[in-house]
């Protein structure tokens, strides 16, 4: 028989670790103390209607992002309308992350809107949606996101634990705005 060569790469030995150890993992507060619920391995998953796309991805274990990870990130929460990507910010994902721990469930966030390009904000704000002339999306420092399985006032509760940024409440569209500006809620 001839001689197999295995070889790891970095993000399979970090998945590895993170499958034999999610169960374990704790819901505890981040390194620095501004999010619970995120614990040592992080975890994102959402899902777009608009493009079809899923993602289910581990992007931090023990302090340490993983860059393979966010860029996948970045892509997927890329503005739909113009293909546009930048780099989200990671606070918002670590926001998103803890909020759907605390949520205690496995279900993704159906994503409403991450990143907008000006043209589509200007678009939007056209149309007369609510939408902020100077909205954290355009920083790519923000998420729209529904559960099926939770309410937008459970959503919204999860998120306003973090205590770490701006959390929207949008009842009748269904959907929950998370930022990471500064720490403010509205809506009913």
């Amino acid at each position: 028989m001839g001689k197999t060569s295995t070889s790891f790469s970095r993000r399979g030995i970090l998945r590895a670790f993170a499958a034999t150890s999610l169960i374990a993992a704790p819901y505890s507060a981040n390194a620095f103390g501004i999010l619970r619920g995120a614990g040592d391995i992080r975890r994102i998953r959402m899902y777009s209607g608009r493009t079809g796309e899923s993602l289910n991805t581990i992007y931090w274990i023990e302090g340490e992002y993983i860059e393979e990870s966010l860029k996948e990130i970045n892509n997927f929460m890329r503005d739909w309308r113009t293909d546009d990507v930048v780099e989200m910010d990671r606070r918002n994902v670590d926001i998103l992350s803890a909020s759907q721990n605390l949520l205690d469930t496995t279900e993704a966030f159906t994503l409403f809107s991450g990143y907008r390009s000006p043209k589509t904000n200007a678009m939007l704000r056209k149309r007369g949606n609510g939408v902020a002339k100077k909205s954290l999306h355009l920083q790519g420092k923000a998420a729209d996101v529904h559960l099926t399985s939770r309410s937008v006032s459970q959503i919204a509760r999860a998120a306003s634990v973090c205590n770490a940024g701006g959390v929207g409440r949008y009842s009748s569209s269904q959907f929950v705005h998370m930022d990471c500006g500064p720490v403010r809620s509205w809506g009913k």
